[in-house]
């Protein structure tokens, strides 16, 4: 039987002048979140230097229980307290199974589209983008003298896809065909 999963998606504001602090509690606090039951994996979207202010944690744990276990446990809050001075805003993070999160819709409905819909969703969306966020980021890196990587080319290529899909092109895209999603 196929379990989805759980997902946190962690917002942290960050202060300027605190970038490296809060990376230091992230190295110390990551290494806990992995030996958490239940854990599956952990993602971490940087912010753009000099550009942005925003990291956007996702994690991934076996079951929404072992999820909020970890999220509400007293050895997490305390490593929240620690961090609390590098926020600008306080700790916020958002549950959803599987990726049941890039389908929310803007109301807030209940209604989840089902698995093959997502699919599909998700594929025609990231197609594009994936061809064309290449063409538009490597320039730039070559441009600002970054010399050529394939795994930092490929690590931060991706990094942009990500964020412009959950922050932009699947709140808009899944807006527009809502109601194909929820037939």
């Amino acid at each position: 039987m196929e379990t989805q999963g759980a997902s946190a998606v962690i917002i942290h504001h960050i202060f300027d002048g605190k970038i490296l602090e809060y990376e230091k509690w992230l190295n110390e606090i990551t290494p806990l979140t992995k030996h958490a039951t239940g854990f599956i994996d952990l993602q971490i979207v940087r912010p753009i230097p000099k550009l942005t202010f925003v990291y956007t944690v996702i994690i991934r744990f076996d079951t929404v229980e072992n999820l909020q276990m970890w999220l509400e446990s007293e050895q997490r809050k305390l490593w929240i307290e620690k961090a609390e001075p590098l926020f600008r805003r306080h700790d916020r993070y958002q549950i959803r199974s599987g990726l049941d999160f890039l389908f929310e819709a803007p109301e807030n409905s209940a209604k989840i589209p089902p698995r093959w819909k997502q699919y599909l969703v998700t594929w025609s969306a990231i197609y594009p983008i994936s061809l064309l966020i290449p063409l538009l980021v490597l320039p730039v890196l070559r441009y600002l003298n970054i010399p050529q990587n394939h795994f930092s080319d490929a690590f931060l290529s991706s990094g942009v896809i990500v964020f412009l899909m959950v922050y932009i092109v699947m709140p808009n895209f899944t807006r527009l065909i809502r109601k194909w999603l929820n037939r």
